[in-house]
């Protein structure tokens, strides 16, 4: 079974005509995206919003119409994917570095739905490392402090060199073992000076649909 194509596919239940629609970023909400386009060639009308340049080329492949912030006044649906769900339904993302624009878009959004395979279900966040956004400048001086948090930072790197956000950032990656309060964690990293945003989305999903004992599960959060 191809847990990341049955669940993102069954997110587009969610999708209904004429809705703006944010578009995720990575493996399982590639499947959400190629299936939307099928629908919209065959006369299924929404508009999406991408929260990455890769998402914004795929979108453009299988033909989904694309609009900007300034062209619309609410997002209906956001559909992505996440690193990480614990029983809360708190999210860590970021590991496709798209991390600031899924947040925005997520938060943007009247419905947040968020598609995982089976293996992103943990007890509690944390064994997957933190992916945090941050500017360039001083960003050495930047990691002291997720240091003095408990992190274990690392900047990310691809082929030797800092991989670059589409905002042109810098992403860190620290590990935190268990997070136990993901909230003040949160809050604690954007206070940082340098840190732009980073890949704990506490309290953000409305709905997760997933894999759990090989069967197809929906998730909603509870009303508090």
């Amino acid at each position: 079974m191809n847990e990341k194509k049955e669940v993102g596919e069954k997110a587009v239940d969610f999708v209904k005509e004429g809705m703006v629609v944010g578009l995720g970023t990575g493996s399982t909400v590639f499947y959400t995206i190629s299936k939307l386009g099928k629908l919209v060639q065959q006369g299924f009308s929404i508009k999406g919003i991408p929260t990455s340049k890769q998402t914004e080329k795929l979108a453009i492949d299988v033909g989904i119409p694309l609009v900007s912030f300034n062209e619309i006044d609410h997002i209906d649906l956001a559909i992505d994917g996440a690193d990480e769900v614990n029983l809360d339904l708190d999210l860590i993302k970021g590991g496709g570095g798209a991390l600031l624009r899924e947040k925005i878009i997520a938060n943007a959004a009247k419905t947040f739905i968020v598609v995982t395979d089976s293996h992103k279900n943990v007890d509690r966040l944390g064994t997957f490392p933190l992916p945090i956004e941050v500017v360039p400048f001083g960003y050495e001086m930047t990691m002291k402090h997720i240091l003095d948090l408990g992190g274990n930072p690392v900047l990310r790197k691809i082929q030797g060199n800092p991989f670059l956000t589409d905002n042109g950032n810098y992403i860190i990656d620290s590990s935190f073992q268990e997070i136990r309060e993901p909230k003040e964690l949160e809050k604690n990293l954007n206070l940082i000076p340098g840190v732009v945003d980073n890949g704990l989305f506490v309290g953000m999903a409305d709905t997760v649909i997933t894999i759990i004992d090989k069967k197809l599960v929906t998730k909603v959060r509870k009303k508090k």
